[in-house]
C-alpha cells in the first residue's frame, strides 16, 4: 500500500471520534468544576480541595453536635475516635474535662454561650493544616478559629498568634 492508496476518508468516524473527544474535555471540565464548588470554592491548589471538603464537614458535624449538646460526640468527632470511651487515656493532652469546660453551655470559659448555630466564614491552609474562621450564633465578628489536620483527620486549636480573618480583601489601607 502506498500513499496514494490511502483508506478513503470516514467522515462520519471522524465526527463521531470529534465528539467523543470534546464530550470527554467537558465532562472532566464539569467534574473540576464541581469539585471546586463542592470544596467551597477555594483559592489553592487543586490538591488541597479534598482538605476543604473534609476539614468543613468536620467542624460541621463537630458543631452540630455541640448545637445538640451532645459533649461525648463531639469530642469523638475532635479525635476522630468514636470509642474514645475505651481509652480515653490516650488523649491526656486535653481531657473530656477540660473539653466540657471549653464547650458546655453553661461553664464559664466558654465566651460563646449557648451555641445555636455556626457558619464557616473563611477557610485556608496554613502549612499543613487547614485553618477555619467559624461565626457562631450569628456574629459578624470575633471568628472562632479552628484547625484540622489532614492526616489525623483531628481538630484542634490553632498555634498561638495565628488567626484567620474574614474580612473581604481590599486594596485600600
Amino acid at each position: 500500500m502506498t500513499l496514494l492508496d490511502a483508506p478513503q476518508f470516514d467522515a462520519a468516524r471522524d465526527r463521531r471520534n470529534r465528539i467523543l473527544l470534546y464530550s470527554a474535555a467537558g465532562t472532566i471540565f464539569i467534574l473540576f468544576v464541581t469539585w471546586w464548588l463542592v470544596a467551597g470554592r477555594p483559592v489553592d491548589w487543586p490538591w488541597n480541595w479534598d482538605n476543604y471538603i473534609f476539614g468543613r464537614a468536620a467542624a460541621n458535624h463537630f458543631f452540630e453536635a455541640i448545637e445538640q449538646n451532645d459533649l461525648a460526640k463531639a469530642y469523638g468527632i475532635w479525635y476522630r475516635d468514636p470509642n474514645w470511651k475505651q481509652h480515653p487515656q490516650q488523649y491526656g493532652s486535653y481531657t473530656f474535662e477540660r473539653f466540657q469546660e471549653d464547650w458546655s453551655r453553661t461553664s464559664p470559659d466558654n465566651e460563646y454561650g449557648d451555641i445555636r448555630s455556626h457558619k464557616i466564614a473563611a477557610a485556608r491552609m496554613y502549612g499543613n493544616v487547614l485553618l477555619m474562621a467559624i461565626l457562631i450564633n450569628g456574629r459578624t465578628s470575633n471568628a472562632l478559629d479552628l484547625a484540622y489536620d489532614p492526616s489525623t483527620h483531628t481538630l484542634s486549636f490553632p498555634p498561638p498568634g495565628v488567626r484567620l480573618s474574614t474580612k473581604p480583601f481590599s486594596l485600600q489601607p
